[in-house]
């Protein structure tokens, strides 16, 4: 069950219920007593999704594979691949001729 917060427009008064989402909101402040004055307040949720893409499971077997769904879609499957530079070896000194 989640947990709303909600403020009590008469008093000022601040406090958190954990209810279900099909319950109604409270009526009455439980500081001052005030009906009709109690409202839900918008807030941040309590969890941050970090991280380099989502995947599709973490419980598969060692045998499957394992993608990166954000990963594997981000990147275009047709693009061509960088070139090799060719090494150029420096060419040894060469003795001054006399």
């Amino acid at each position: 069950m989640p947990i709303y917060a909600f403020a009590c427009a008469a008093c000022g008064h601040h406090f958190d219920k954990l209810q279900k989402l099909s319950d109604a909101d409270p009526a009455t402040c439980p500081s001052c007593g005030t009906e009709g004055q109690v409202h839900r307040q918008l807030t941040a949720p309590q969890f941050r999704l970090a991280g380099g893409g989502w995947y599709e499971t973490d419980f598969k077997k060692d045998g499957e594979k394992k993608s990166n769904l954000a990963g594997d879609a981000a990147k275009p499957a047709d693009a061509p691949k960088p070139e090799a530079k060719a090494e150029t070896k420096p060419e040894a000194a060469k003795p001054a001729a006399s």
